[in-house]
């Protein structure tokens, strides 16, 4: 195969606020001819993940800055179409964090064999069997010490990170556990589908107030995908001696002015509370039992996930906004 266009999806410029699609271009990359030890993978789904947000500012965080006039890297999963690597033959397929593009070319080293669950589609190894699944299991299992019999709470319990998080807990032995969403529909896919004990809309009443409601004896671990009004609320409710696993703050990321923290910080000291912090990409020691735990768990219906699927690459940044407002339920992916 000779030389062909790679399209691409590259951050124009940096947002203030809300992203829109003026901050990004689409552009057609030349591919150079493979060198030895590449592949070249054409992609089938790309992720779109609240993470990415962050990371279009220029500002010191876990991962560096996008760069501006370069594509939106991230999670893809596709097929080599050629190798010049071994371990890699065409037709294989790949996981890479090469991202927003139609075709992904690169090292070896840069793309990850994908051993395929017969039933389940390909976008599923970006979600369940993915680095969101992922996220769920270290944040509940390594960070908050998740213990048989624990009260769990879960904000954003209806995306990718949330609705397996909530199933995770449960089973690995959670007494109870709550979730809070965004809409009615989404409540309902909590407790009817997902096995939430109770969930609750945050749109409807402070969610400290309906927290306190769902968990009236109060709650040992808090999964946060929100922050602000979710993280005060939990701090309100927490056991003592309570666990907090901070893996996001979505309710901030497009926000203009310095978020206000949480009024109640005191609990922690008066309660003995453990809030910690985490970005997954520190924990890929756990991916081998994580993906033990999982396998058997889809094998034998345990788990169950969703997926809002985009079509067409350049449809992605509608679908990262859109993700940004919560039109998602569970893992939002683009198809190509």
């Amino acid at each position: 195969m000779s030389t062909l266009a790679s399209t691409q999806i590259h951050l124009a410029s940096r947002p203030t606020g809300w992203p829109t699609p003026d901050n990004f271009a689409t552009v057609d990359v030349e591919l150079p001819e493979l060198a030895d030890g590449e592949i070249r993978v054409t992609n089938e789904f790309l992720s779109v993940d609240p993470y990415m947000r962050g990371r279009m500012n220029d500002a010191k965080s876990y991962a560096a800055p996008y760069a501006l006039n370069e594509v939106m890297t991230g999670g893809a999963v596709g097929h080599v179409i050629e190798s010049r690597a071994e371990g890699f033959a065409a037709g294989d397929p790949v996981l890479h964090q090469l991202g927003w593009r139609d075709i992904a070319q690169g090292p070896a080293g840069a793309f990850r064999n994908v051993d395929r669950i017969p039933g389940l589609p390909l976008s599923a190894y970006l979600s369940i069997l993915g680095m969101t699944a992922l996220t769920a299991y270290v944040g509940l299992l390594e960070i908050a010490g998740l213990k048989e019999g624990d009260t769990v709470f879960i904000s954003g319990a209806a995306g990718a990170v949330g609705s397996a998080a909530g199933q995770i807990a449960k089973l690995k032995g959670a007494k109870r556990v709550i979730g809070s969403a965004g809409s009615a529909a989404k409540v309902e896919l909590l407790t009817q589908k997902y096995g939430y004990d109770a969930a609750f809309n945050y749109k409807e009443a402070p969610v400290r107030q309906q927290l306190r409601q769902s968990a009236p004896e109060g709650i040992d671990v808090y999964f946060d995908n929100v922050g602000g009004d979710h993280l005060e609320a939990a701090l309100d409710s927490f056991n003592p001696g309570g666990r907090g696993a901070l893996c996001g703050a979505i309710s901030a990321y497009n926000a203009t002015e310095p978020a206000s923290g949480p009024n109640n910080m005191s609990n922690m000291v008066t309660r003995g509370l453990n809030l910690r912090g985490f970005t997954v990409g520190n924990y890929t020691q756990h991916l081998p039992a994580f993906m033990a735990d999982m396998s058997a768990w889809l094998s034998e219906g345990k788990i169950v996930f969703d997926e809002t699927i985009v079509e067409g690459l350049g449809n992605s940044v509608e679908a990262f906004i859109e993700l940004m407002r919560g039109a998602n339920t569970g893992k939002m992916v683009v198809k190509l």
